[in-house]
């Protein structure tokens, strides 16, 4: 592809990054590294009423964890900075000024109240919530239904006003979606939007344009929620008289509810017991919490690749992708159209299986967290890995580590053996008071080694191995769980395995 690619994500620091939000820099991402591209961060914080401290930086955390570095951003610099809306507040304003002057958009000047009386004084049954449309702006306060003295003089006084596209009354808007195909609007049902509010500061419509060619944007990956204002948007790149170069645009697919019904929020998240947002989030407004994937236990590389399959597939039936393979596999035409249902038990699932193949290197730093949390003090690196592979299987999310490992680290209570009672037999006392001297005689400590002298003294009392392997469990571990027995002993070594046998009670 001879186009220079330049793609990006353009949120608003307003709070936490919703998982919604991470699977479009996802497609972005994967777009542009697979094509050799460039991905931008752009911080769309026009709406300084919504402004949240610290919500900018959080969502630079977000991309960092998740392996998503961009290569432009408010952070990284780059050469169409600047990167934050705020900071390029002039331009806007010259843009929907030539609006004004080209016939293309207008003043208003209506009050609030004059809105609120507008959709009063207009709702009919067909028309329940009217809109500030070709049908009722001359009937508004507005350049177009005013003398130009009176615009002028009106601007004089320092009234405020807001910049209205002045959509066509009956026209067709279409482009070429690269998921949806051709898309076609017609004009006449759209309402005049803002471009310009009353402190100077576009609205998303204007930026978005006026930013995307600053920034010589290629395409724009978008959530489909944002499909019906692409007319106003198609419009204002004509308008500007920029339509050859406008991106290609793409409207991806919403992440739907479990049961399918609607677009997935926070709320539903806290309804049903599962984080949306990517990392931890506090509202420093509010106060309200809400807990994020990675806290929960994800590793990113399981994250990236549940968002990943949240709306596309390579047609082979693979689930399992590395982010290098996703960006090989990735295209945009195999970007499903409908929405995709989240489903946070294959989301665990992805979790498991990223968990079994990474290997205790990787895993080690985000363990060690874990276990730290649940008071457990794992210091020694090698010892550390050695029970992460031993137990690694049997964990869903980073937290059941501490479950499935804590034995390793600190001994457990005396285990109740009283379920044993009914089947227990004074050969069995004598077989545990005698294993402990058996296992200091061995020469070398292995899980083969060990095994195998417990076999040996279980036929010398003529025992059945298999009803004592469950008695011994309990004694090193505490409880009915675990890898190998064998394989724990010579985990937590003679000294230990010997100590904890020794505290053998049935009474």
């Amino acid at each position: 592809m001879s186009q220079k690619i330049r793609v990006r994500f353009a949120p608003s620091p307003t709070g936490g990054l919703h998982l919604g939000g991470v699977r479009t820099v996802l497609y972005n991402y994967l777009f542009a590294r697979g094509l050799g591209g460039k991905f931008i961060l752009r911080i769309e914080d026009t709406d300084q009423s919504r402004f949240v401290p610290g919500a900018e930086d959080y969502i630079m955390d977000c991309l960092r964890w998740c392996g998503m570095e961009p290569d432009e951003s408010p952070e990284a610099g780059g050469p169409f900075g600047p990167y934050r809306q705020s900071e390029r507040k002039p331009s806007y304003r010259a843009f929907a000024e030539q609006l004004v002057q080209s016939g293309k958009a207008y003043y208003a000047f209506d009050t609030p109240a004059e809105l609120e009386e507008m959709r009063n004084r207009f709702k009919t049954a067909e028309n329940p919530t009217p809109q500030y449309d070709h049908h009722l702006r001359s009937k508004m306060r507005n350049s177009l239904s005013m003398g130009e003295d009176e615009v002028r003089r009106l601007i004089g006084e320092g009234v405020p006003y807001v910049i209205r596209i002045k959509m066509p009354a009956d026209e067709v808007v279409s482009f070429t979606d690269m998921i949806r195909g051709e898309v076609r609007f017609n004009t006449g049902i759209v309402d005049d939007k803002v471009l310009l509010k009353q402190d100077g500061m576009p609205t998303y419509h204007l930026a978005v344009v006026v930013d995307d060619h600053a920034m010589e944007i290629s395409h724009a990956f978008r959530g489909e929620e944002w499909l019906p204002s692409a007319p106003v948007h198609v419009l204002l790149w004509e308008y500007l008289g920029w339509k050859n170069s406008m991106p290609q645009f793409a409207h991806l697919p919403l992440i739907l509810k479990p049961d399918g019904n609607g677009k997935l929020s926070k709320r539903d998240g806290d309804r049903l017991g599962f984080p949306v947002f990517a990392m931890n989030w506090s509202d420093p407004r509010t106060g309200d919490f809400t807990q994020g994937f990675r806290e929960r236990g994800f590793l990113p590389e399981a994250f990236v690749n549940l968002l990943a399959m949240l709306g596309w597939n390579d047609g082979t039936g693979t689930e399992l992708f590395s982010m290098e393979e996703l960006i090989s596999a990735f295209s945009m035409d195999r970007v499903h159209k409908g929405g995709a249902k989240f489903d946070f038990e294959k989301a665990k699932w992805f979790n498991h299986e990223w968990i079994k193949r990474s290997s205790a290197d990787r895993l080690l730093p985000d363990v060690r967290q874990h276990l730290e949390a649940a008071g457990i003090t794992a210091n020694d690196d090698h010892y550390t890995k050695t029970v992460i592979d031993l137990v690694k299987e049997r964990c869903t999310l980073l937290p059941d580590f501490a479950e499935q490992a804590g034995f390793f680290f600190n001994r457990p209570a005396p285990p109740d053996l009283q379920p044993l009672a009914a089947k227990w037999s004074p050969e069995k006392t004598t077989f545990f008071r005698e294993l402990g001297p058996a296992l200091a005689t061995l020469q070398h400590w292995t899980a083969a080694d060990i095994e195998a002298c417990f076999k040996d003294l279980a036929q010398q009392h003529s025992l059945k191995v298999g009803e004592l392997q469950l008695p011994l469990r309990l004694l090193l571990v505490g409880g009915k769980f675990g890898p190998a027995v064998f394989s724990i002993a010579a985990t937590i070594g003679r000294e230990e395995t010997i100590s904890r046998i020794g505290a053998f009670r049935m009474d």
